[in-house]
C-alpha cells in the first residue's frame, strides 16, 4: 500500500475502484474497537449507485498517492449499525471529544491514520487550525499561513488520550473503570468536563462511565447540573449511580429533588439502601444528621482482637476507609471505640471490651454543623459518632464532611476526601 500516513480528509470523497474502474467514492471509515491504543480501521463505507456499502479492510488492495482506493471486490455488505461501530467521519469530525491528558473538551477537525503492516490504524486527532484548513481544501495556504507563525503548535492528540463523546448502546455492558479512558481523570476534573457540555453530551459522557466512576463525578457537580442529568439519563440509571455515592452525599442529592423524584429514585434502589437514605434525607443539611454517613465498621465487645482482625479482612472491600472501630451492643448502643492502631498492638487473645476506649466523644443528630466541626477539631478526630438520646448509633460524621459543611462550596470541592462507598455499615460481630 503506497499510502503510509495522512488524514481522513485526504481520503473522503476519493474514488474507489476495481481494476481501475470507478465504483463509488469513500464516504467514511469504520472502527470496531475504538478503545484500543491505536485501533484498526475495520473497513470503509463506499457511496455507490446502490447506496452506502461496507468494504472490509481485507478487500482494500491499495491506497495510492492520489488517495484513490483500489478494492479487490465490489462491496456488497450493508454498513454496520451506528450503535455498534465508531464512524470516524459521522461520529467524530466537528464533534467534541475529551482530551483525557489535557483535561479539556476540544473539537476534532481531522483524524490522522497510518499504514502498519498493510492495515490502516487511527493514530491521532487533529484539533488545530491546520486540520480545519485541510478540510476546506486550503492545505497549501494553511502551510504558508502557519509558517509565518513559528510558535503555532501542531495541535494533535494521540488516540490513546482521546475519549469520544458518543451514545452508549444501553444493551451493551458499560466499560469497566480500567478500560474507560475517562476514568483516568480525577472526579473533580471529570465533573468540570461534564459541566462544560450540553445536556445531551453530558448524558453521553455519563453513559460511558460505570456507576462508581459516575458517582464520584456526581459528588463534584453543582445541584442544577445534577438535576438536569437525572432527567437525561433516566431514573433507573440515576438510582444505580446514587447507590454508589457516599451515603451522606446521596442523601444531600435526594434532598435537592422534589418528593416525587425522590420516591421514583428510591423505588429503583434495593430496600436496605432506600431505607437508610429515607432516614438520612429527613435531617437538615447543616446538622450532624444531615452530614453523617451510615458507612462505618462496628464490632461486639466479646470478640478477641485476632478474630476481629480476621473479620475486618473479610469486610474491608465493603468499607473502603476504616476510621475507627465502634463497639456496639445488640441494641446498637455505643459502648466504646478503638483505633486500628490499638487493635493491631493488642495481644491476639485480648478481648475488645478490655482494650476499647469508653470515654467516647459523640454528637446528637441535631447538632449544628459548626459545632460538629469544632468537636472534631477539639478532640483531633477523623470521625465523630452521631447518636440519639438513648445513645444508639445513627452514623458518623467524617472530618472531610465536617470541613465541607463550614467551608465555601467552591473551596470545599477542591479539598481531598476520604472515600466511603455507600453500603450498609460493615460489621464484625
Amino acid at each position: 500500500m503506497a499510502f503510509t500516513e495522512g488524514f481522513i480528509s485526504e481520503l473522503v470523497g476519493r474514488l474507489a475502484t476495481i481494476n481501475d474502474l470507478p465504483i463509488g467514492k469513500v464516504a467514511d471509515f469504520v472502527v470496531g474497537k475504538p478503545d484500543a491504543v491505536f485501533p484498526q480501521v475495520d473497513g470503509l463505507v463506499i457511496k455507490t449507485t446502490q447506496g452506502l456499502r461496507f468494504a472490509p479492510i481485507e478487500t482494500v488492495a491499495d491506497v495510492d498517492r492520489n488517495g484513490t482506493v483500489a478494492l479487490t471486490m465490489a462491496p456488497k455488505e450493508p454498513v454496520p449499525p451506528e450503535q455498534e461501530e465508531l464512524y470516524l467521519v459521522a461520529d467524530l469530525l466537528d464533534k467534541q471529544i475529551v482530551d483525557v491528558d489535557g483535561r479539556k473538551v476540544v473539537r476534532i477537525n481531522d483524524i490522522e491514520v497510518a499504514n502498519a503492516n498493510g492495515r490502516l490504524h487511527v493514530v491521532a486527532a487533529d484539533v488545530g487550525i491546520a486540520g480545519l484548513l485541510r478540510r476546506l481544501g486550503l492545505r497549501s495556504f494553511g502551510r504558508r499561513w502557519l509558517s509565518r507563525f513559528g510558535n503555532v503548535p501542531r495541535s494533535m492528540i494521540a488516540w490513546d488520550s482521546v475519549a469520544p463523546i458518543r451514545e452508549v448502546n444501553p444493551s451493551q455492558v458499560r466499560l469497566s473503570v480500567k478500560e474507560n479512558r475517562l476514568a483516568r481523570m480525577h472526579p473533580s476534573e471529570l465533573a468540570g468536563i461534564i459541566g462544560e457540555l450540553s445536556a445531551r453530551e453530558a448524558a453521553a459522557v455519563v453513559g460511558q462511565l460505570d456507576d462508581e466512576t459516575a458517582a464520584d463525578a456526581f459528588e463534584h457537580l453543582d445541584a442544577d447540573t445534577r438535576k438536569n442529568l437525572i432527567e437525561d439519563i433516566g431514573t433507573e440509571r440515576a438510582a444505580d449511580i446514587i447507590e454508589e455515592m457516599d451515603a451522606d452525599d446521596a442523601a444531600d442529592f435526594l434532598a435537592e429533588l422534589s418528593e416525587e423524584q425522590q420516591s421514583e429514585l428510591l423505588a429503583e434502589m434495593n430496600a436496605y439502601t432506600a431505607g437508610e437514605l429515607r432516614e438520612l434525607v429527613k435531617y437538615p443539611e447543616d446538622t450532624a444528621g444531615g452530614m453523617m454517613t451510615t458507612d462505618y465498621v462496628w464490632i461486639y465487645p466479646h470478640r478477641t482482637t485476632e478474630a476481629t482482625i480476621r473479620k475486618i479482612r473479610e469486610i474491608a472491600p465493603v468499607s473502603e476507609f476504616i476510621y475507627y472501630l465502634y463497639v456496639l451492643d445488640k441494641s446498637d448502643h455505643v459502648l466504646g471505640v478503638l483505633s486500628l492502631r490499638t487493635l493491631l498492638l493488642a495481644l491476639p487473645t485480648a478481648f475488645i471490651e478490655r482494650i476499647m476506649d469508653t470515654d467516647l466523644v459523640t454528637v446528637a443528630a441535631d447538632t449544628p454543623a459548626v459545632d460538629v466541626a469544632s468537636t472534631i477539631a477539639k478532640y483531633d478526630l477523623l470521625a465523630v459518632p452521631v447518636v440519639d438520646d438513648a445513645g444508639k448509633m445513627l452514623g458518623i460524621v467524617t472530618v472531610d464532611d465536617a470541613i465541607d459543611a463550614i467551608m465555601p462550596a467552591d473551596i470545599a470541592k477542591k479539598l481531598p476526601h476520604f472515600r466511603t462507598r455507600h453500603h450498609s455499615h460493615a460489621t464484625a460481630p
